[in-house]
């Protein structure tokens, strides 16, 4: 394994003037829309790939199967390609040929479509695809599965992202102090559980955590409204990123610790988020990940850590990217949900403030 690529790549901590004058404190974006594959995504997969490499008596034969035709997808086939190995992935026949183009273009192996949904996609990988032998130079290879977010593996290589951001503080001028918050989107919860188990690894398990999830994907924050783990009968979001039905274990345990606080937001505030981001800091990303930065606009920060900020405290906002998303997708955005902001006060000196669509209401 000596001297191979690492599927994934330290990302930049980038304090955001206009969205700190935005929120009413300091904003550090950790840009994980850096990544490979366009999302954090190449972190925890990454290091899954990695690991079941060291694992096999034969890693030349492995061949990596995923069932995610989007940013789990996407990430295998960047993470198993930097590896020196095939990727297969199978998905649904609604997934977009804009998606399916990216997953040819980052190096699949073979792309199949199969079933109306993720999990018949699943289905039809693990007892048809996976289990017919494929030979390649004569060689029966090794079939390894690539679950989208629910390993201890994955969230391992996710909590490198909080160790990255404790040494970049320090070194960035963020100082030695935690964060007063880290905002995090959650759909399975493999990001969240990283995010979590980086911030236990800092010794700052005290620190803030706000799970951000859209209306109609809320998996993470229905299981805790009803204090039982519960499935989703299914996702009307548009969110899709975070079409998760259910989280898996570990994020409900840690959804029920004392520092976690579980944030639902509108597809329309998700949405303002990306376009308010492209018009300040001229990032591109999916609503799963807008939604986090909707948190920074007309106090809602503040209501949801039910406290003051200064100008001093820091807020890290995890931009965990997706890649599911163009500039035509932004523009139907701004014009389908623009009302959202006619209901928020306009922020001096705010690009998008300026920017905003059907105008900023007073």
């Amino acid at each position: 394994m000596a001297g191979q690529k690492k599927p994934w790549v330290e990302t930049p901590l980038l304090e955001s003037t206009a969205l700190s004058r935005a929120a009413g404190c300091r904003v550090f974006l950790k840009l994980e829309t850096l990544q490979p594959s366009g999302s954090f995504k190449s972190r925890g997969i990454g290091h899954y790939l990695q690991r079941a490499l060291v694992r096999s008596a034969s890693p030349d034969t492995v061949h990596f199967y995923s069932s995610s035709g989007g940013n789990a997808g996407l990430a295998c086939v960047y993470a198993a390609r930097a590896l020196g190995r095939p990727a297969t992935v199978v998905v649904p026949l609604s997934t977009s040929a804009f998606m399916i183009a990216k997953l040819r273009a980052a190096g699949a192996a073979e792309v199949l479509q199969f079933g109306k949904s993720w999990s018949e996609a699943d289905a039809h990988l693990r007892e048809v695809v996976m289990l017919e032998e494929a030979r390649v130079g004569g060689r029966v290879e090794e079939a390894v599965y690539v679950p989208p977010f629910d390993h201890p593996d994955i969230w391992e290589g996710n909590a490198s992202l909080m160790e990255e951001v404790g040494l970049q503080l320090r070194r960035d001028g963020g100082g030695d102090e935690p964060p007063d918050a880290v905002i995090c989107s959650v759909g399975g919860g493999g990001l969240f559980n990283g995010v979590v188990q980086g911030l236990d690894r800092l010794g700052w398990s005290g620190t803030p955590v706000l799970a951000v999830e859209t209306q109609g994907a809320e998996s993470l924050g229905a299981s805790l409204r009803r204090g039982k783990h519960v499935t989703l009968p299914g996702i009307t979001s548009l969110a899709k990123s975070l079409g998760a039905t259910r989280v898996c274990d570990r994020a409900y345990e840690n959804g029920q610790r004392a520092n976690v606080t579980s944030v639902v937001l509108s597809d329309a505030e998700a949405a303002m988020g990306c376009w308010r981001l492209a018009d300040d800091e001229r990032m591109l990303v999916e609503m799963a990940c807008g939604v986090n930065v909707a948190l920074c606009y007309d106090g809602r920060l503040e209501r949801v850590l039910a406290r003051r900020l200064t100008k001093e405290s820091k807020v890290v906002v995890v931009l965990c990217g997706g890649s599911n998303v163009t500039v035509g997708m932004v523009v139907e955005w701004r014009t389908r949900f623009g009302g959202v902001e006619r209901a928020m006060p306009k922020m001096r000196d705010v690009p998008s403030a300026e920017t905003a669509p059907n105008g900023v209401a007073t």
